[in-house]
């Protein structure tokens, strides 16, 4: 693979200003379980070469999974530059380090099909324990990545990452009453990887949701958990803090960069270099360093994420976020967001609660205004507060609201962040009053 990368570079670079190849070599063994009973076992490997070339200032691309013609994907890339956009990149001409990220572990590497079909049963085993109406759906997966960007400018990145998840959904049916409930966890290191935690979550949650209670419509003070969180208040945040939209100035934060826009406990950073988290690496794909990005600092804007295009565009520099695929160009995207916790338990929220809501899981949230920061979506699960303890589960609930003024008069951040789904590391958040509606 890397000698094929370096000839399809060395040919593009006699027909173009400037060449990037980025070559990926990708192994996935998915295990999945369907109803309690194991259904799929297979291994997919994807390995392919990307060339991004700029011709007479115009940016073509061309890709393709055939390692024995260099001069084909050449031509291809060529082809397309004078349809393409105006390359505004600063072309990275440095070779990034690798960094001590923990991003590979060869017990992953080692981990057979067997062992994770066993890993798959253990976690519906436990879970169906609770009850013969239970039925569960499991997934195990490993994952083996090797990722190399070059430019004719000398610049470029290379790693290797390995990834082991599992994730559990339970489904129970009584009558009309339909219960879902899902957990997951990721990690590079399979040490780390800890499946009771998954089956503790799901099981406990299980047990709460036994008792459906009624609540009333209302501005009630609502919790959201972390899983909460990111299902329902992160998007708008990653949509607002594009630098590309920024620019079209289709973003409520354009113009506003240094402003105080939410309270001044709230910050929020992007990171790409988590040591044994699947979304860090040491470059991104476009060979630009990775970094950890303050993008709200003590409620201030304080920054926006770039790839290298869009920081061309914004006349600044890119941030180490030109997230790609082998058939796209890169384009701006978060590493992992995570929110710097506060200082109040999870406990002490609930114990402030006279009457209130905690939010896990939600469906739909997304479908507002997302760069308005509007969401308004049903609760899926969600538990209804009473004198500072969860009695039951809620029912066709819904909460809405905006988040960007919702965070502008938090109650309060949890004082420990949790990851949720490798991407977003986040607290509880406590929110005073958000508009709370039922149907019963």
């Amino acid at each position: 693979m890397q000698s094929f990368a370096e000839q399809v570079l060395e040919l593009a670079s006699r027909s173009a200003a400037w060449a990037e190849v980025y070559a990926v070599t990708e192994e996935q063994t998915p295990v999945s379980f369907e109803a309690n009973r194991l259904r799929t076992i297979e291994t997919k490997e994807v390995r392919g070469v990307a060339l991004r070339v700029v011709v007479d200032g115009q940016i073509g691309f061309a890709s393709s999974s055939r390692l024995d013609d260099p001069r084909t994907l050449v031509e291809d890339a060529v082809a397309t530059a004078r349809f393409g956009a105006r390359s505004l990149m600063d072309y990275p001409t440095e070779l990034v380090p690798e960094a001590p990220l923990e991003l590979y572990d060869d017990d992953v590497v080692a981990l057979s099909a067997d062992e994770m079909v066993q890993m798959g049963q253990k976690m519906v085993d436990r879970v169906r324990r609770r009850g013969q109406d239970i039925l569960c759906d499991a997934d195990v997966r490993k994952e083996v990545v090797s990722v190399s960007v070059m430019n004719s400018s000398g610049g470029g990145g290379s790693y290797r990452l390995t990834v082991v998840s599992a994730g559990l959904h339970a489904n129970r049916v009584r009558g009309t009453d339909i219960l879902d409930v899902y957990e997951s966890a990721s990690s590079c290191h399979l040490k780390t990887l800890n499946i009771n935690t998954v089956m503790g979550a799901v099981g406990g949650k299980l047990d709460l949701a036994e008792e459906v209670v009624p609540i009333r419509t209302a501005n009630l003070p609502v919790i959201f958990t972390p899983k909460g969180v990111a299902m329902t208040l992160l998007n708008p945040f990653q949509a607002a803090l594009n630098g590309k939209l920024v620019q079209q100035g289709a973003s409520p934060f354009a113009g506003h960069l240094g402003e105080a826009m939410f309270d001044p406990s709230f910050c929020l950073y992007d990171d790409g270099r988590v040591p044994n988290v699947p979304s860090s690496a040491p470059c991104d794909g476009e060979g630009v360093p990775t970094q950890r990005t303050a993008l709200i600092e003590d409620g201030r804007v304080n920054a926006f994420y770039y790839d290298l295009q869009t920081a061309g565009l914004a006349g600044t520099k890119s941030t180490g976020n030109g997230e790609r695929s082998l058939g796209s160009m890169p384009t701006a995207a978060i590493h992992a967001l995570r929110i710097k916790p506060g200082k109040v338990s999870y406990q002490d929220m609930l114990a402030d609660m006279e009457e209130g809501l905690v939010v896990d899981q939600t469906m739909g949230a997304d479908m507002g205004n997302i760069l308005a920061g509007e969401f308004s979506g049903n609760v899926h699960l969600g538990f209804r507060v009473e004198g500072g303890r969860l009695v039951g589960r809620v029912k066709d609930t819904m909460v809405s609201g905006n988040v960007f003024r919702a965070l502008g008069q938090i109650g309060a951040i949890g004082d420990r962040a949790y990851w949720v789904g490798g991407v977003f590391e986040v607290p509880y958040l406590y929110f005073p009053a958000l508009s709370v509606s039922t149907r019963g």
